[in-house]
C-alpha cells in the first residue's frame, strides 16, 4: 500500500519560496488512478515524491508502513528495484541494447541468473506483441513500439506498483490506445498504477481521478464502480 500523509514540497528561488506539492494527502489502492491538472500543478513533482526520488518538506509517503524520507538514498533505489516500475514520456531505453537486452537489464541488476531473464524478457516481449522485434535496436522501433518496450522493462520485476508519467505524450492516438489498454490490463492484475497527464480523456479511462491544482488536491472523482480486483500473480 502506497499512502501520502500530508505531503509538502517547498524550493527556494532566490528570495521566494515556491510551494509545488501543498499538503497533499491520499492512499492509492490496487488499480489504476490517474492524477490530471494543467502545467505546474505539481503532477510531476508529485509522482518523483511517491517514488522516492525526491524527499518532501514536510509530511511523509509510506510504502507498506516504511516511510521512504526516512531511507538512504541506495536504500531508495533498492526499494524502487524491488517494488516500483517506470514508464515515463521519453521511453529512456538504452540506445546500444536491443529491445530483448533493455526488458532484461534491470534483471541483471537484481541479480536475477541469464537463463531466468532470457524468459522472462521474451515472455514479456510477447506480451506486448513485440516478440518479433526482440533483437531490434531502439532507433528501428516506431515511437510507440518503443514505449511497449519500455512498459515491458518497468514489468521486468513484477513490481507491484507501477509509475507512468505522460506515457502517451509523444505517441500518435493508435499508439497511445495500445499503451493505455496495456497500463489498465496491469492495474486489473492488481498492480497499483499511477498514471500522470495533462489528457482528461485518457484519465478518465481510470479507475479514480485526482485533480491538482497549484500543488493541492483539490478533487477526487470515482470515474466507475471499483470491480474486485484478483490478487496479483508472484
Amino acid at each position: 500500500m502506497l499512502e501520502a500523509i500530508h505531503l509538502h514540497k517547498r524550493y527556494h528561488q532566490g528570495d521566494i519560496d515556491v510551494v509545488a506539492v501543498d499538503h497533499f494527502s491520499f492512499r492509492f489502492p490496487p488499480g489504476l488512478t490517474a492524477v490530471v491538472g494543467p502545467s505546474g500543478s505539481g503532477k510531476t513533482t508529485l509522482l518523483n515524491l511517491l517514488a522516492g526520488f525526491d524527499v518532501p518538506t514536510e509530511g511523509e509517503v509510506r510504502l507498506d508502513g516504511t516511510v521512504l524520507s526516512r531511507l538512504s538514498e541506495d536504500a531508495r533505489s533498492e526499494v524502487r528495484l524491488k517494488h516500483m516500475g517506470f514508464v515515463f514520456q521519453q521511453w529512456n531505453l538504452v540506445p546500444t541494447l536491443t529491445a530483448w537486452e533493455n526488458v532484461a537489464f534491470p534483471m541483471m541488476l537484481a541479480g536475477i541468473g541469464q537463463r531466468e531473464r532470457q524468459a522472462r524478457a521474451a515472455a514479456l516481449l510477447e506480451s506486448v506483441g513485440l516478440e518479433k522485434r526482440a533483437h531490434h535496436l531502439p532507433n528501428k522501433l516506431s515511437g510507440g513500439e518503443q514505449q511497449r518496450v519500455a512498459i515491458a522493462r518497468s514489468l521486468a520485476l513484477n513490481p507491484p506498483i507501477l509509475f507512468a508519467d505522460e506515457p502517451t505524450g509523444n505517441l500518435d492516438s493508435v499508439a497511445g490506445a495500445k499503451v493505455v489498454e496495456l497500463l489498465t490490463a496491469q492495474a486489473r492484475e492488481g498492480r497499483t498504477v499511477i498514471l500522470v497527464t495533462h489528457d482528461l480523456e485518457l484519465a478518465r479511462k481510470a479507475e479514480r481521478v485526482l485533480y491538482l491544482r497549484d500543488g493541492r488536491l483539490i478533487q477526487v472523482e470515482e470515474t466507475r464502480p471499483n470491480p474486485e480486483i484478483p490478487g496479483r500473480a508472484s
